[in-house]
């Protein structure tokens, strides 16, 4: 693969423009292209940045499709891996007329599994509502009717529905080549096409289970393959960080206790009093939950293992669950050959059990972190690897090319904050800007008038301040909190004020409904305002008027109830570094972008960025962020905010003269 055969590719007359109406050679698209085919032929580690609009998606498919061997694109979320293989690659397979083999390979919890349907199916007590009734009558039909099983496909039942995670299997659950279906499994058939596809889609979260496995000695989840590519980069370190530790939670506990009376019932009655093994298994639980209640008052429903309001209590009962837990395996482990659903409930206990005394007692206390967080359902334990560096960077096959992409990778053009944290020594790093003309296509607004964010005054000061500028663009918006209770106390504030004005807009915040609809209302429904936070700054692409207004309350430092984060700016401190410097500050600026990039989508977007916390000018880190922000005109006085819109709706309604 040579600069002149990408060349004539991407060229103004070169096959991606004789297919796709309006397409126009990018230079940035062509040099990243060409990094990334050398990076491929190098077998090296290629870091790039690319910006808004350079179309990194077809610069690294082209060379990765034409390079002739396997290559494994890891995306970071489900939603992407989904529009990556059903949109993206059919487009460049035909625009190359290259008949390569592809497939979409998602973790085991996205496919119907026979077996769980059919059990749930003959279980009197498994469902919970008419409407999972309903539900499992849909599934049963589009299991029989389903290529892939994949849940994604069957709109009528909400991704998020509980119903999905018992009529799907886990590691343990699964039954392997005992199972009766085997033949048809949807997995099995999905991981059977991975390893004979030349290109596979799968996201970070699996790419990252399949290295925590790799860590136990199992290999038997991706192919090997001669390049990876990984998109939205940037969350890498985040998806290691979760998948090489552990948690373990009250629900998977409560559902062991169930699980085991219920199949010991049903295939070994005569062993044991099953009813009452998980009664007291079940007791245990909540008693051990109940030992935690305190941890209900603390910051962020958290406490580190150092931490514990009471340690002692909570020990106690730790201890006796363990102990059930280890009667249930013991007692399973005895008569597991009499039925593949006992053998099944046994390696559940097994794995249960193991995650509970390491989490008790870790093999590395100074490496790891750990702590228990309450959540809506129970409670969750949680351990942690301080850096994950190590192990990433060991999971690279030898003679693999690794590329990594995101638009978010560098601070102010030092990629050293990613490249550390992966540890990933001395690879190659690019960057390309985006082509927007931000200067002209967006606003910074950075009011003035504004107090710190930690002032009792802020909140609503930052809403008086808004409230303007969505009269000026008459909706539009989308405000981006840090916090979730700032969600709920922006919203509030903002349903009174348009109560106030009468002005019947669509207000959406998250928790409303699920992400995916309230983001197709966003982008329908005129004058619509939008209140979210995390999962909101980043993978939201809103072109055109839909978003003209985007509103950021205050600058995106880590939270300090954050366990990890607590125990690595600690650690950093400890060994005699600048935590604020080293950690925090590129961290935000990493958020901070991300969130700026939701404005601008397209060459003929616009609107304008709000930042309403004054530290981003004010402070003299504060230069730092905003000159990782893409270069917007900049202002700190609302009128000159008013009158750009002022401008742009002038332009927006004068007929065309063409």
């Amino acid at each position: 693969m040579f600069k002149d055969d990408l060349a004539s590719i991407f060229a103004e007359d070169g096959p991606f423009a004789q297919g796709a109406p309006g397409y126009r050679l990018r230079p940035a698209q062509l040099e990243m292209a060409q990094a990334i085919a050398e990076a491929i032929r190098m077998r090296g580690t290629l870091v790039a940045e690319a910006g808004t609009g350079t179309g990194k998606t077809w610069a690294y498919l082209v060379p990765a499709i034409l390079s002739g061997g396997k290559t494994i694109i890891s995306t970071g979320t489900r939603t992407l891996q989904d529009q990556l293989f059903k949109r993206d690659l059919p487009k460049v397979r035909k625009a190359l007329s290259v008949p390569v083999a592809v497939a979409l390979l998602k973790g085991r919890s996205n496919y119907v599994c026979h077996y769980h349907l059919e059990r749930l199916a003959d279980d009197d007590r498994g469902l919970r509502s008419r409407t999972e009734a309903a539900q499992l009558r849909k599934i049963q039909l589009f299991a029989k009717q389903s290529q892939t099983g994949d849940k994604v496909e069957l709109s009528a039942v909400p991704e998020n529905a509980d119903i999905w995670n018992r009529v799907s299997s886990t590691r343990e659950n699964c039954l392997g080549q005992d199972c009766p279906y085997v033949r048809e499994c949807f997995v099995m058939k999905a991981r059977k096409q991975a390893q004979e596809a030349e290109v596979l889609v799968v996201n970070h979260a699996l790419f990252m289970a399949d290295l925590a496995l790799r860590e136990e000695g199992i290999v038997d989840l991706l192919p090997q393959a001669d390049t990876v590519v990984f998109d939205e980069a940037h969350q890498l370190p985040d998806t290691a960080t979760r998948f090489l530790g552990e948690s373990v939670s009250t629900h998977q506990l409560l559902d062991l206790a169930r699980d085991m009376a219920a199949v010991g019932l049903a295939q070994a009655r005569e062993a044991l009093n099953w009813s009452e093994a998980g009664r007291q298994l079940e007791h245990a639980v909540r008693e051990w939950r109940l030992s935690a209640a305190a941890i209900e008052q603390m910051p962020g429903r958290k406490a580190t293992a150092e931490a514990l309001p009471d340690a002692d209590g909570f020990h106690a009962a730790l201890d006796v669950l363990i102990e059930r837990v280890g009667e249930a395996a013991d007692r399973l482990k005895k008569i597991e050959e009499k039925h593949p659903d006992l053998a099944a409930q046994a390696k559940v206990a097994q794995t249960l059990l193991g995650k509970l005394g390491q989490w008790l007692k870790p093999e590395d206390p100074q490496g790891c972190v750990r702590w228990v967080e309450m959540t809506h359902q129970g409670m969750r334990l949680h351990s942690a690897p301080l850096s994950v560096a190590e192990a990433f960077s060991r999971c690279r096959r030898k003679e693999q090319a690794w590329v990594m992409v995101s638009a978010t990778l560098s601070v102010q053009g030092n990629f050293t904050h990613f490249t550390r944290q992966l540890g990933l020594w001395e690879p190659q790093v690019a960057k390309w800007e985006s082509p927007f003309d931000y200067a002209s296509q967006g606003l910074l607004f950075v009011p003035s008038d504004m107090p710190l964010p930690n002032s009792p005054a802020f909140n609503e000061r930052f809403i008086d301040t808004l409230m303007p500028l969505l009269d000026a663009c008459q909706g539009g918006a989308l405000v981006l909190c840090t916090t979730l209770r700032a969600v709920d106390i922006f919203a509030d504030s903002l349903a009174r004020h348009f109560e106030a004005r009468g002005w019947d807009w669509p207000l959406l915040r998250q928790g409303q409904t699920s992400r995916h609809l309230l983001l197709e209302r966003f982008r329908t429904e005129a004058h619509a305002v939008l209140v979210g936070s995390a999962s909101f700054w980043e993978g939201v692409d809103v072109p055109g008027d839909a978003l003209r207004l985007l509103a950021i309350d205050k600058l995106p430092f880590a939270p300090p109830d954050d366990p990890v984060i607590e125990a690595r700016l600690r650690s950093c401190r400890e060994r005699g570094g600048n935590p604020f410097a080293e950690f925090q500050l590129p961290e935000a600026a990493i958020a901070l972008k991300q969130g700026a990039g939701r404005l601008i989508r397209t060459e003929r977007d616009w609107g304008v960025l709000m930042v309403g916390d004054v530290r981003l000018v004010d402070k003299p880190y504060g230069r730092r962020l905003w000159r990782g922000l893409p270069p917007f005109a900049r202002t700190r006085d609302l009128q000159v905010a008013l009158d750009f819109y002022t401008g742009r709706m002038a332009e927006v309604d004068t007929p065309s003269t063409d």
